[in-house]
This record gives structure tokens, C-alpha cells and sequence, in this order.
């Protein structure tokens, strides 16, 4: 991948620029940034798909998410997967038994760079059946890039941090996510929780898609009664009452 120069040192300028606002020490930097994440950068800049990046998001278990401006002027969001700490071992077992994807070795770098691949290929499965999750843009190596949800001064908040004034009605559009992705999409979310659910437009939207497997995984009944599990769990402290168990017979007798 021939990147030039100026590319290269206009990108460390940004970061160390996003470095200077979120106070991160040269260590954190370097374990999201390293030459080769910068190399894919460059690639997304001289391929048009971004022109800069604005802020960061979040900072997760294995990815940093930032916002970006296309050349167009339009936000979107780049998650980015940390090579050197992302949890590996944890990826394979989502990856393996999944059958859109094949056999993969053990290599680190290889691992994360299908585990890419894997959210992209869910979150183009949600766009189809019509389940609000954000669309995917592009995925080269290690980075994700796909539209930014949220306004133009922050992103829309976690589930977890807002206030509802209608519980019933966000759980019952959660469940009906659920049943959706798994009756039309044979396709389970496998950690939704009120931690991986943004609210945009008082409306629920699903992010976090990378773990997700197709209905034949060896693990995605398991996966899908602790998806069930979270919701009714979380909701039942805003005062909803529903039966998990009575739940996941619904949706699975119509499988």
C-alpha cells in the first residue's frame, strides 16, 4: 500500500491533535495508531472514502471509534480495532462455526481483519431486513467506516444513559429487533444490552454488530436467550415485566 509522505504527516498532525483533547498518553496512541492502521488511514483518505478525522467517540474493549468528515462534508464514524490489544481469542469464537467465513488461521492481524469483515457483512444484513443499525461504508483491514448517528455537537447517547418516558414502548421495538433479525435475517445480535443500543430520534438503534452469527451457529440459541436475557433484565427496572423464557419460545417457534 504506497502512501505518501505528506498523507502520513498530515494524519500524525490530526492525531496527535485528537491526542491533545482527550489527554491520551503516547502509549494509548500507539496501541490504536500504529503504521500500519495509519497506512490504512492514508488508503481511505487517497481513496476519497474520508478527508480528516473530527473527534473521538468512544473508546471500547477492543476498538476506538472516531467521527470523520467525508470529502463531501458529511459525518460518519471509523472504528478502528486495535491490533496489539484486541481480545483474539474472543473474536475466533464467534468466527468459528459461522459459516459465511472460512477457516482462519491464528495470526492476530489476520483474526481482527476478518472479525472487520464480520461486522460488515451484519450490518449490511440489518440494512436489508430493515433493522435501525448505522450502514456500512467501507471495511479495509483493521478500520470499519459507516454513518455517524448522532447530532452535529455529540453522538446519540447509550440506552443505558436515557431517561425513557415510554419503557413499554422501547422494549417492545427491541424485542420486535430481536425477532426481526432472527425470523428475517436468520441472524443473531449474540451481546445486545442496554450498553450496545443507541437512542437516535427517540427511536432504538442496534451498534456492535461484529459478534453477530447466522441462526446455524453452533452457539446462537445460547446467544440469543442471553440477548433476551439483558433486555428484559434491563427493562424490567424501568418497570416493564415480561418472561424471558416466554419470550425466546415466541420467537423461536416462528423459526
Amino acid at each position: 500500500m504506497q502512501i505518501d509522505e505528506e498523507t502520513l504527516k498530515r494524519l500524525d498532525r490530526e492525531l496527535q491533535a485528537i491526542n491533545n483533547r482527550i489527554g491520551a498518553d503516547r502509549k494509548t496512541l500507539d496501541e490504536v495508531f500504529d503504521r500500519s492502521t495509519l497506512l490504512t488511514f492514508g488508503k481511505l483518505i487517497s481513496d476519497r472514502i474520508i478527508e480528516y478525522v473530527d473527534f473521538p467517540i468512544c473508546t471500547g474493549k477492543e476498538a476506538n471509534i472516531f467521527r470523520a468528515i467525508t470529502p463531501q462534508k458529511k459525518f460518519v464514524a471509523v472504528k478502528v480495532y486495535r491490533t496489539s490489544t484486541s481480545n483474539f481469542n474472543r473474536m475466533i469464537h464467534y468466527i468459528q462455526g459461522d459459516p459465511r467465513f472460512p477457516p482462519i488461521s491464528k495470526n492476530r492481524r489476520e483474526i481482527i481483519y476478518q472479525w472487520v469483515k464480520k461486522e460488515l457483512a451484519n450490518l449490511e444484513k440489518l440494512a436489508e431486513i430493515g433493522v435501525p443499525a448505522p450502514k456500512p461504508i467501507k471495511a479495509l483491514n483493521n478500520i470499519l467506516v459507516m454513518d455517524y448517528i448522532g447530532g452535529v455537537q455529540k453522538p446519540a447517547p447509550l440506552l443505558k444513559d436515557v431517561t425513557m418516558k415510554n419503557p413499554d414502548k422501547f422494549y417492545n421495538t427491541i424485542i420486535k429487533y430481536i425477532e426481526t433479525m432472527y425470523i428475517k435475517g436468520g441472524f443473531v445480535h449474540s451481546d445486545l444490552s442496554e450498553y450496545n443500543i443507541l437512542v437516535h430520534r427517540n427511536k432504538p438503534v442496534l451498534i456492535d454488530l461484529a459478534q453477530g452469527v447466522v441462526r446455524d451457529h453452533p452457539m446462537a440459541m445460547e446467544f440469543l436467550q442471553r440477548d433476551i436475557r439483558n433486555i428484559v433484565n434491563f427493562f424490567r427496572k424501568h418497570g416493564v415485566d415480561d418472561n424471558e423464557k416466554k419470550v425466546f419460545d415466541r420467537i423461536t417457534s416462528q423459526g
